[in-house]
């Protein structure tokens, strides 16, 4: 039976309703989606999909945190607060330790400072809580020398860089995304899900891998010392699972900046449509040198971690660098494991979010994220003209 899809498109965006419903089409009978975007603030697609799945359900979305943690840092170096350029022991004195002095707050957030993990691991427990893993850290000899590579920092770059705006401001990231960014835009995205918004929460479902692509999962080469290993937190004897992760309350109610958030896909959507466009009455978040500072690449070739090519601007990922190349140069936003993906691109003036429950094989943006963000980057074009 082919799945009912809900929810609006603006004249001009019929395109990408029909994409979404044939995608939709093709999937499992219970999946669930949504999909928004913005085009110049005004919202433009407005869809959903699943049953007991609407437009104000909440999703895990993993390291799509991560955008939300970084706009509240970009917010910091626009007002002067942080300055990229000093040293991150200016903030945080104790981070000098095993000879990690030298190191910038600009190459903290970019991925460079070999802090992906402890040797020992992390506690599950220890996970859920920015400040122990920020205090672990500081403590740890860098997996490589600091800022000469880069390699995704997956679990603890929000602790990281969330320590720095705690001694800067006195607030940790979540407070001030939730006063700054989150409540005056009445975003459905938060770090640190109040208990009586939980009944809106779809739980996060497994992936359900087809045989090729099990096969292909069993042969990727693995190691339990490795930089992914640690990078993951998998070195440790009982590392737990994104899943238990995700579906854990206290993990929820703390909202740890690197992958501990929940949205909908007009909360990923509005965030960064908020940071480069009029919203309403407001004025955007980010100044267009900020949005140009955010957007650069900062980090760009073989991840240590991931091993592959990847891009990174200032804790954002490089979106149109690294997955799709139409985009606008100095695109920036951030994927997540669950296969959600968020983005502003500032040249379009487009503004994307995409939430979806079951894991996507392989991880990382979903691949019907190639075929949506076509759909809605050919039609915002479109509208511009």
């Amino acid at each position: 039976m082919t799945q009912e899809i809900h929810g609006t498109v603006a004249d001009g965006f019929e395109a990408v309703r029909e994409e979404f419903t044939a995608f939709v089409a093709g999937e499992r009978p219970d999946y669930e989606g949504q999909l928004c975007a913005y085009v110049h603030g005004r919202r433009v697609v407005d869809l959903w999909t699943g049953d007991g799945n609407d437009a104000d359900s909440l999703h895990a979305v993993f390291s799509s945190t991560k955008g939300a943690a970084h706009l509240v840092a970009a917010l910091l170096v626009q007002d002067g607060t942080l300055e990229l350029d000093r040293k991150v022991t200016y903030y945080w004195p104790e981070f000098a330790a095993e000879g990690k002095g030298a190191l910038t707050l600009r190459e903290l957030i970019t991925h460079r400072a070999g802090l992906v993990g402890l040797d020992a691991g992390f506690s599950r427990d220890e996970l859920a809580d920015d400040r122990v893993i920020a205090e672990r850290l500081a403590d740890q000899r860098p997996f490589w020398r600091p800022g000469t590579a880069f390699g995704y920092h997956a679990l603890v770059i929000g602790a990281l860089t969330g320590e720095v705006v705690r001694r800067a401001t006195g607030r940790t990231i979540q407070e001030l995304w939730e006063e700054r960014i989150r409540a005056p835009y009445a975003l459905d995205f938060h770090l640190g899900l109040p208990a009586a918004l939980e009944p809106r929460y779809r739980s996060a479902q497994p992936m359900i891998p087809t045989p090729v692509q099990q096969a292909e999962i069993d042969a990727a080469p693995t190691g339990p010392h490795t930089l992914a290993s640690i990078a993951f937190n998998a070195h440790v004897p009982d590392p737990g699972d994104l899943l238990e992760y995700a579906n854990s309350r206290t993990v929820r109610a703390k909202g740890p900046a690197s992958a501990g958030g929940v949205a909908a896909a007009r909360g990923l959507a509005g965030m960064y449509a908020a940071a480069i466009s009029e919203v309403g009455d407001r004025p955007p978040l980010l100044k267009p040198d900020t949005i140009a500072e955010v957007g650069q690449i900062h980090s760009s070739g073989y991840d240590l971690v991931v091993r592959d090519h990847r891009s990174f601007g200032l804790g954002f990922q490089a979106i149109a660098d690294t997955r799709h190349p139409f985009l606008g140069a100095g695109t920036f936003g951030h994927s997540d494991a669950g296969g959600s993906q968020a983005f502003a691109d500032p040249w379009s003036g487009l503004a994307y979010g995409y939430t979806r429950r079951r894991l996507a094989f392989p991880g990382g943006a979903a691949p019907e994220n190639d075929r949506l963000v076509k759909a809605v980057h050919t039609a915002a074009l479109t509208l511009r003209v």
